[in-house]
């Protein structure tokens, strides 16, 4: 982190609001519903560091960028989602969340190529300082709010993890990485490798495959990845009947308990799922392929993230001949593609280094609070959206593992409209998670995944606890009674008025 510098801008140039929402994607939109309806009384904006809404469903660009998630749950809980497709593609879902903004007159709260680079909280004030940066102005510009809703996710936008490769400036042909694709590539009957096996992996594979000369999915070691429809029954067949705002309801419950019960039986039962998955991979490719090579990975299902298939799109294109995977590791690069440590060499026009995106906290912000450099990595995450020793703050970080994204987000908006709302009604200037246990009993803020992009970026996240309220929970049914029914006021949570304890 680089070293917090204490700035002490004129009074008469920042620019006063209740609440600051720092980005401008699935979670700030949300974040913005949530404040107009339960906390009418407070001015916000959002600070979004790009030039549109839709965070990481308006960057991403690579061929079949899509929701891993169901559309049912991924969708807001206020907006049905109308898309038809239960795994929808990128610019669907950028679509849905711009026009949830318009609708909810959010869109003119958005200040757009504000990027949000320092904040600084002064408890003597109880107030944060927002420093930001914009191309059309040399100086930085400030805001003044009581309250901040980070939202700007956990994907780093300006570096993506990229390992070292052998010779791989040798390679003659095209290298590009899917966080960065360019536009206008023409992929259409060239030989093309994907190195990796995850979520970007698994979506490329089919929607490259046909339009390619040939595609192969370089692969260390395999992933689980489950086939799914990307057709809901209920919607398909009962939807013309109901409702809309029935039908959505009906199936944002019926995927949350069907995820809960598939991650339970996960770990209870982890060969029969194991089983399941391979069946599944073998009703396609057949009884001659070596599912056993290519698709048993060496860890339980679920300590990473399942892939989905939509429509079993993915092992299709391996079925038909249009795409292939291979199992292996690179020794280096060549000329013309990749030589592998087995001796097998693969040719390619174009190479796509799928390895892993990096991770960042609190948007990669340098906060202090009153003139100290605040440490993401030393605090406790309080309820899974609050920092130890951070005041007047809220993240909002999705399910890694026990269902979508939004699910986590919408109980997390909700949860801070009932804390400002109760410090209104009580008169308490800000409030502090506070870890006053120096026994308490620590794990990694993400140890729930092994996948490595999660694991090389777990120093940069908070500890948990084992134990409420500093366990950060993966399971939707607990963190709704937390968030929705259980008091604001406890032992660990400390307000505070007018500088003094409360």
């Amino acid at each position: 982190m680089s070293e917090i510098v204490e700035s002490k801008p004129s009074l008469a140039n920042v620019i006063k609001v209740d609440v600051i929402i720092v980005g401008a994607g699935l979670s700030g939109i949300s974040a913005a519903y949530h404040l107009q309806k339960h906390c009418p009384q407070k001015t916000y904006l959002i600070l979004e560091g790009r030039d549109a809404i839709g965070g990481t469903w308006d960057f991403f660009r690579y061929p079949g960028v899509r929701s891993d998630s169901d559309m049912y749950t991924l969708g807001y809980s206020f907006e049905p989602w109308g898309g038809g497709k239960m795994f929808s593609d990128g610019p669907a879902i950028s679509d849905y969340v711009k026009k949830t903004a318009s609708k909810y007159k959010i869109t003119e709260n958005i200040k757009f190529n504000s990027k949000v680079e320092r904040a600084s909280w002064s408890s003597v004030e109880s107030k944060w300082t927002i420093e930001v940066d914009t191309p059309d102005s040399e100086a930085p510009l400030y805001y003044s709010c009581d309250f901040v809703f980070s939202c700007s996710g956990y994907y780093d936008y300006e570096q993506a993890h990229q390992p070292e490769f052998k010779n791989r400036e040798d390679f003659e042909g095209e290298f590009i990485h899917p966080q960065f694709w360019p536009e206008g590539l023409v992929y259409k009957d060239k030989e093309v490798i994907v190195i990796g096996s995850g979520a970007t992996a698994v979506t490329l594979l089919p929607a490259m495959a046909g339009s390619t000369k040939h595609i192969t999915m370089l692969q260390r070691s395999p992933t689980y990845i489950l086939p799914a429809p990307d057709a809901d029954f209920v919607a398909k067949y009962i939807g013309p009947f109901l409702p809309k705002k029935v039908l959505h309801a009906i199936n944002r419950w019926k995927y949350i308990t069907l995820v809960t019960w598939v991650l339970k039986i996960s770990k209870w039962k982890p060969a029969f799922v194991r089983k399941a998955l391979r069946s599944a991979a073998r009703k396609t490719l057949g009884n001659d392929y070596d599912i056993d090579k290519h698709f048993k990975p060496s860890y339980q299902p679920w300590d990473q993230r399942l892939c989905a298939d939509p429509d079993g799109l993915f092992y299709q294109s391996i079925a038909d001949g249009d795409a292939s995977v291979v199992t292996d590791r690179i020794e280096e690069f060549t000329k013309t593609g990749i030589k592998l440590e087995s001796g097998e060499t693969l040719n390619a026009d174009i190479i796509v280094s799928a390895t892993g995106l990096q991770l960042v906290s609190l948007g990669g912000i340098d906060f202090s609070v009153d003139g100290k450099p605040f440490l993401v990595a030393e605090s406790f995450s309080y309820k899974g959206m609050m920092f130890s020793g951070l005041p007047n703050l809220v993240q909002c970080f999705g399910y890694a593992q026990a269902g979508s994204y939004t699910l986590k987000v919408d109980l997390t908006c909700q949860y801070a409209c009932r804390l400002i709302n109760t410090m209104d009604k009580k008169q308490f200037d800000y409030c502090v998670p506070e870890n006053d246990n120096p026994d308490l009993e620590e794990e990694d803020f993400l140890a729930v995944l092994s996948s490595g992009y999660v694991q090389r970026a777990a120093h940069l996240f908070p500890k948990v606890g084992v134990k409420a309220p500093w366990k950060r929970n993966e399971n939707y049914f607990l963190d709704l009674f937390e968030t929705r029914f259980s008091s604001i006021e406890d032992e660990e949570l400390t307000f505070y008025c007018a500088g003094n304890k409360g």
